[in-house]
C-alpha cells in the first residue's frame, strides 16, 4: 500500500469520527433544549394517559385537579383506585388532591403508595419531596430531590420544581428570625 493510499484511510476515518461526534453532539442539544423547554409549576401528569379515558372516575377526578376542587377529585378518584388500586398516577393524583386539601397522612400514604408501584414517578417524587417542606422535613425532601437526580437524566419539569421549591423554604427558614 503506499503512503498516499494510507493517508486517504486515515483522513476518512477520521472525517467519520469527526461527523459521528458532530452528530452525537447535535442530538444532545436537541434533548436537552426540547427538555429544557417544557413549562415548569408541574401538575400531576399521567405515565399512562389511557388509562384514564378508559375509567371515568379517574378522568372525573383528573377534571375535578384541573378545576381545584379538591373534595371531589378526591371522591372520584378514590372509586378509580378500587377498580385500579395497582395504577400509581391514580394513587399520586390522590396524594396531590389530599395535600391540597391539608390532609398530609392521607397525601403521605397515596404517594408511598405510587412509589411503591412506580419507584421512578417522577411526579410522585417531587410531590412527596413538598409535602415533606410542608411538615418541615428539609432532609426528606432533599431525599426526593436526589431520586430525581438519578432519575431525570436531562432536564425535567418535576426535578427544577422540587429545586425551587427547597430553595424557597430554605431562604425562608434562614430570612425568619432566631427566637
Amino acid at each position: 500500500m503506499s503512503y498516499r493510499a494510507d493517508s486517504c484511510a486515515l483522513a476518512g476515518k477520521w472525517n467519520r469520527r469527526i461527523w459521528r461526534r458532530r452528530a452525537v453532539k447535535a442530538a444532545l442539544v436537541a434533548a436537552i433544549a426540547l427538555g429544557a423547554a417544557s413549562p415548569c409549576f408541574a401538575d400531576p401528569e399521567d405515565t399512562n394517559p389511557e388509562a384514564s379515558a378508559l375509567d371515568p372516575d379517574y378522568a372525573a377526578g383528573k377534571k375535578a385537579i384541573e378545576a381545584k376542587n379538591w373534595n371531589a377529585a378526591v371522591k372520584s378518584l378514590s372509586s378509580a383506585a378500587l377498580r385500579s388500586p395497582d395504577n400509581a398516577d391514580i394513587q399520586n393524583y390522590l396524594g396531590y388532591a389530599y395535600r391540597k386539601t391539608g390532609k398530609l397522612d392521607l397525601a403521605f400514604k397515596h404517594y408511598k403508595r405510587a412509589l411503591t408501584l412506580n419507584p421512578r414517578h417522577r411526579g410522585a417524587h417531587e410531590y412527596i419531596g413538598e409535602a415533606y417542606l410542608i411538615k418541615g422535613d428539609l432532609k426528606s425532601a432533599r431525599k426526593h430531590l436526589a431520586a430525581l437526580r438519578e432519575i431525570c437524566l436531562l432536564p425535567c419539569e418535576e426535578l427544577a420544581d422540587l429545586e425551587r421549591e427547597i430553595a424557597k423554604y430554605v431562604n425562608k427558614s434562614s430570612a425568619r428570625p432566631a427566637r
